[in-house]
Formats: C-alpha cells, structure tokens, sequence
C-alpha cells in the first residue's frame, strides 16, 4: 500500500501560483523589507520634488464660432464662412483650430514678435532673478521650444478652448501667451481675407470668360434661327401646324383610296356584262342613269315582242319577225352604246382618282420630310438653346458670387475671438508635490511587495499542507505545531501539567505530549494517532518507521510524540532509535545509550535486559546502543529482520526512528521491513526537491508510504486545521478547547 489513490490522483497547481494567501504570507515574512523600500521611495520622492524647477502656468480662453455673423443676411457668406453645418463638421473645424494655435507658423511669427532666438531666459527656462547667457537659436528651434511647452485643451460642451503656456518665469509666460492668442486671432482673418481675395479674383476672370462664352453662344443661336429660316413662332406650334396638315392629308387620301376601290368595282361590273344580252345591268347603274334605263326598256320590249311573234307561230322570216329584230338590233346597238359610254365615264372617273391619290400621296410625303427636319432642327435648336442657357445661368451665379465676394472684402468680423486674456500666474504646476509623494508610495508599496514576493516565491521549501501535497502526491496525515519557537518558549501548552512533580515547561520539548497532554501538541499527535488508525482499519500498522528528507526536520520530535500518543491509548508501544548515525533518542528520556540496538543485534537472547522502561507508561525505550562503522549493514542483516519480529510479538506497536532517507539508505533499508512509513516534513525548511527525493526513494524499493506528517505548523496562538479523509481537526490553543468535525 503506498497511499490512498485519491491523493495520489490529485491535480497539480503551478509551484509558485501568485494567490492571495502567497501575499499576505509575504507580507507578515517581510513587513520589514517593504517599509524600507517604501520609506526609501518616499524619501526618494521629496528629495526630487525639492530639486525640480518652479513651473507656472498662463492661461487664456479662447472662444470659436463655426458660424461667423452674417450682416447681409444668410444668402452672402462672410469672409469666415467655414460652412460648417453639422455635429461632425463642427467637430472636425474646432481639431483643426487647435492644431492652427500650435502650428509651427505661428510660432514662428510669435518668435520673431518677440525676438524670443535671442532671449536666454525663454531659451533656458530660467525663473526669474537669474540672469542669461546671451544665446542665438535658430528660428525655427526657438519655435519648437515654444511649441513644446504650448498646450490646447478644449471645454467640454461649449465653443472655448484653453490655450496654455509653461515657463519658469510667470511674466514670460503671460507676455508670450498674450502674444500668441494675438497673432493667432490675427492670422485667422488675414487667412480667411486672402481666400476671400483670391476667390473675389477667380470669379472676377470665370466672369469675363463666361460673359464672351454667351454672347457668342446667342449669335450662334441667332444665326442657326436664320439660316433655317425660324420665325418666332415656337417649335411646338409649328409641330402642331404641321400634325394638322400631315392628319388631314392622311385622312383625305383614305377617302381617294376608298372611291377608287369603288369606280374600279363599278367599272368591273360594267365589264361583265354580256353584249349579247346587254340587259344584265346593275340596278345601281339603271337608278343613276335614265336614258340607260330607259334604252334597256325598249330593248326588253322588242325582245319580248319578238317572242310573243314567235309564239303566235310566225317564223323568222315572216315580216313581223324580221321587223322587230331589226328593231331589237336597233334597241341593242343603242343600249350597248350608252353601255359604253357609261364604262368610259367611269374609267375616267377612275384616272381621275388615281391622279388625284398621287397628289395627295407626295403631299403627304412632303409633309413627312418636313416634319423630321422639323424634328431633327428642333434637336440641333435645343443643343443650342441648353448651352446658351446653361453658360447664361453660370454667369448669373459667377455674377452673384463675384458682388457678394466683393462685398465680404468689406466686412473685417473675425469668427474667432480672445474671451479671456492670460493672468500672471502665482502658484507653480509643477512640481506637484503631493502627486509626486503619492507616487513615491504608490512606488514604493509595489517596490516592497515584488521584494517580497520575490523573496518568497524564490523559496523553495514547504510552505504548507496544500504545497506538501502538491508535492508529494500522498496524504496529510496530521500537523504538529512547532514545540519550540524563537524565543525558547514552548508553546501551545493548555491546561496542567500531567503530574505536580512535573515542571511547568520540560527539560525536553519531545516530551510535550505526556507533560502537558492538554496541549495543541498533544491534541495533535492524537490526530495523527487517530489518522493512523484509519487509514488501515483491517490491518492495523504493528512496526512503523518515521523518517524525514533531511537533518532537523523534527523526525525524532514526531517519532516520540506518536510513540507516547499510542502509549497513553494503553497499547504496549517500544520507540526504537534506529539512528545509528547521530542517536538522540536516549537523552530525550534521560536513558544510557551504552546497551541498544547494536547489543541486542549481537545478544538477542539479552533483549529482555536491554529494553528499558521509560517514566511513560506502557512506553518502552530500545536506544542505539554503540555507534556501529556499517549502519546499513545491520539494516540489511537477518538478525535485524528477526529482532524486529521478536519486538513486534512483545509489543502492540513499534515505532522507530531513522536516520533522514534523503542522506543516507539507513531508512530505506528499514522501510522494507515495517508495515508503514512516515514521512516527516518541516515548514518553511524542508525542500520540496529533497521531499520528493525522499519519498521516491522509498516507493522505489515498495515501501508503504500511506501519508506524511507536517511539522512546525504554527508559531502563535491560533489554530492550525487539517483535513483528511474529509474530517477536519482543529488544534486547540491554549484554553484547551478543540472542535472536530
């Protein structure tokens, strides 16, 4: 058994996670480091605050109008018209304004204003009282040291700005602001007047260019009119005129192209009638002629008169007969004849329709002809027109604009004026002492607190439980506070002592356990008692190894307070010191270490007289005996395997103490012969590396390593808590109270 998987099972956190309890842990180890690095800082702070120049500050109110007054009303803009008209224009003109106040050119004008190149205060900063060297700078150097220390800051929700200057001396700080919100306001209206100026002449000459482009425009115009023959009647009317002529012309030469279908049928009609018997005359002719009708009578008449002879039996030769056919001959030759004459009047009729639809078809296509010259006149009319409009148009505007330019030239308001005139300053900016101080805190606190937490994260011992588990990947079985503090007091001792005899501290702190049992010490040795009980129910833990990763991890301490804790549960316990290198064991009892393990390694059948009873009851106390040249060498020998065995049948528990299993294999040896093994570790001085050097050593060779023991746990009055299997025991302080969970 090497754990509980549970544990070993446990996730592991970054070694030197930066948590609030790593903090504050550094802040109680070095409370010191970080008030001396503050106090430094802050020390560091005044000195240098001492030793800065006096700074002042001048200031003046400038105020910005986007939106110039306008005397001749809104339609004529003045010479400042930005045409700002919106949020996000407004915005972008009062940027742009700023970036004029601190430009290089009206430094530059300031500079020579003032013949600031030759001026050795204003180049040097100097306060006033002390007296320059003559200097000569550049222009524009001294133009940049006057920039470097100008500054623009716009008043939120209003038109204003503050425009301010630092200098040592207050009266150059005011002089030279004065002057600068003087130029600028200056410049402004020059620039603003000399746009005007040079737009007053660009219209001037767009003016007399397009004056020359209209008036050869309306000749052109005029002569297209002629040319063409244009009256003044309008393109419309004469279209209407011409719509008219064209619809009438349509509509008369339907009519010719209807009659003529007409005559042509009559004269088809005509045609189709036989000569042999020309009475088949349509009824349309007979009404519109007489004397046809009238002939086509008389030849119905003979017709029938010739049949009705024929009839009565007369022959073709008898005279009656021959008679009437010859006036029947007679009758047919006459109608015939009109017949003729009818169909000759209406061939002329037709050739008269014709000719009269060729007419008024040319007619009609003349008309045609002329309307799309009509048409393609009016578009060359109209391009004409457009141009001539158009560059008339631009003119007038040219025109406008040219008047209201020159009437802009007239009026000097200036959109940006000066609201408030710089005041000698009489309290220096800088330096700002108690910014300064507040920053050398600040500094300082932060210097002080990377100290130490630098100091403790470089640390690499075991800072507690959690890190030891971390670490070590087994299970807490217990914490035992430090019996012995900085001041050679014994703490966490409760109640009274065990016996009146006793002393009210004893001779040794090992012995904390039976002298004061009401102890934190001794509440917690039972817990890890109680934790060792537990954590093999079935098969309970007979031999039982303490060892540590190194020298003064409080090995023997543990050792004897587990050993007196079981004693006092009334089992049968023998402490034996294993530590054939450096035994200490013995005097913690007050024992001779002359007989011991060595003997009775040598003697066994003498260990009944070598066993020596301690003034702890049920506590048996087997000492190292002489320091033997090969330690390990006994470990690994039978007769130690069988003196463990003898002890182990004498005795309900045996609990040994060994030499650190991080130094030597003494430990390790053992480990293979017990039921468990502790594992000591010390806070705050057992490294983690040499833990786990410890512990892998052990499990390497199948030692059962069921937990570990966290010594030195707490320096003061105050609990020191402990979870394991989810109980949590709390260590009483000194009233001797405790809580378990």
């Amino acid at each position: 058994m090497s754990g509980l998987p549970g544990f070993r099972a446990m996730a592991r956190s970054p070694e030197l996670a930066l948590t609030p309890a790593l903090i504050l842990r550094a802040l109680r180890k070095h409370w010191l480091l970080v008030g001396v690095v503050t106090a430094a800082c802050i020390v560091a702070a005044l000195v240098y605050t001492s030793r800065q120049k006096r700074i002042y500050e001048a200031v003046a109110t400038v105020q910005f109008d986007p939106q110039p007054l306008t005397p001749l009303g809104n339609q004529i803009p003045s010479a400042q018209d930005t045409g700002a008209e919106n949020y996000w224009s407004n915005l972008e003109y009062f940027a742009t304004q700023h970036q004029i106040i601190t430009s290089r050119r009206v430094a530059l004008l300031v500079v020579k204003r003032l013949g600031l190149e030759r001026d050795g205060g204003f180049v040097q900063m100097l306060p006033p009282g002390e007296k320059a060297a003559a200097v000569k700078v550049p222009l524009d150097a001294a133009a940049e040291i006057l920039r470097s220390r100008l500054k623009v800051q716009p008043v939120q929700d209003s038109r204003l700005a503050l425009v301010k200057y630092t200098d040592a001396n207050p009266d150059r700080a005011r002089l030279i602001l004065n002057a600068l919100v003087d130029t600028y306001v200056d410049q402004n209206l020059d620039s603003t007047l000399d746009a005007t100026t040079k737009t007053s002449e660009w219209l001037d000459t767009q003016m007399v260019k397009l004056k020359a482009e209209l008036e050869a425009q309306e000749m052109e115009l005029h002569d297209f009119k002629k040319r063409n023959n244009l009256l003044s009647v309008s393109y419309d009317d004469q279209t209407n005129m011409l719509r008219a002529q064209i619809q009438q012309l349509n509509e008369n030469l339907t009519t010719l192209k209807a009659r003529r279908e007409n005559v042509a049928a009559r004269l088809a009609v005509l045609q189709q009638i036989s000569p042999d018997d020309p009475a088949n005359i349509p009824q349309s002719e007979l009404t519109g002629s007489e004397r046809l009708a009238g002939l086509r009578m008389d030849f119905l008449k003979r017709k029938q008169e010739r049949a009705r002879l024929l009839g009565m039996g007369r022959g073709e030769s008898h005279p009656d007969v021959q008679g009437v056919d010859a006036e029947l001959t007679a009758a047919r030759s006459a109608l015939l004849g009109e017949l003729q004459n009818v169909k000759t009047g209406v061939g002329t009729d037709l050739a008269a329709v014709n000719r009269e639809i060729g007419g008024i078809t040319g007619l009609y296509e003349s008309a045609k002809k002329e309307a799309l010259e009509l048409n393609l006149n009016e578009l060359k009319y109209s391009r004409l027109r457009r141009s001539k409009d158009s560059t008339e148009k631009l003119f007038g505007l040219v025109l406008e604009r040219s008047s209201e330019s020159g009437l802009s030239k007239a009026m000097p308001f200036n959109n940006v004026r000066v609201l408030d005139r710089p005041l000698r300053p009489d309290s220096p900016v800088a330096p700002n002492g108690t910014a300064n101080l507040g920053f050398g805190l600040a500094l300082g606190l932060l210097l002080g607190l990377l100290g130490a937490l630098g100091r403790e994260l470089l640390d690499r011992t075991i800072r507690g439980a959690e890190d030891a588990e971390q670490e070590l990947g087994i299970a807490l079985l217990g914490s035992l506070p430090n019996v012995l503090d900085t001041s050679g007091t014994y703490p966490y001792y409760g109640g009274s002592p065990a016996s009146a005899s006793t002393p009210s501290e004893p001779s040794t702190p090992e012995l904390v356990v039976h002298t004061h049992p009401k102890s934190g010490v001794a509440e917690a040795a039972r817990a890890v008692r109680t934790n060792l009980m537990f954590t093999s129910p079935d098969r309970p833990y007979k031999a039982l190894l303490v060892t540590s990763a190194g020298p003064s991890d409080g090995k023997t301490t543990v050792a004897c307070c587990i050993a007196i804790a079981m004693a006092q549960a009334g089992q049968r316990v023998c402490l034996v010191d294993c530590d054939l290198r450096r035994p200490r064991v013995h005097t913690v009892f007050g024992q001779s270490s002359e007989r011991g393990l060595t003997s009775a390694l040598v003697e066994p059948e003498r260990l009944a007289h070598i066993l020596q009873e301690t003034n702890i009851p049920n506590l048996t106390l087997l000492a190292a005996g002489p320091v033997p040249p090969n330690p390990a060498d006994l470990m690994h020998s039978e007769a130690f395997a069988k003196l463990l065995t003898s002890l182990q049948e004498r005795f309900d528990r045996v609990v040994i103490d060994s030499p650190p299993a991080g130094l030597v294999t003494d430990a390790v040896i053992v480990s293979t012969k017990v039921d468990a093994t502790l594992l000591v570790v010390r806070v705050l001085q057992t490294r983690r590396d040499a833990a786990r050097r410890a512990l892998r050593a052990l499990t390497d060779v199948g030692a059962n390593c069921p937990g570990f023991v966290l010594n030195a746990t707490v320096t003061g009055d105050r609990y020191e808590t402990t979870y394991y299997y989810g109980r949590e025991t709390a260590v009483p302080d000194k009233s001797g109270t405790q809580s378990v969970a």
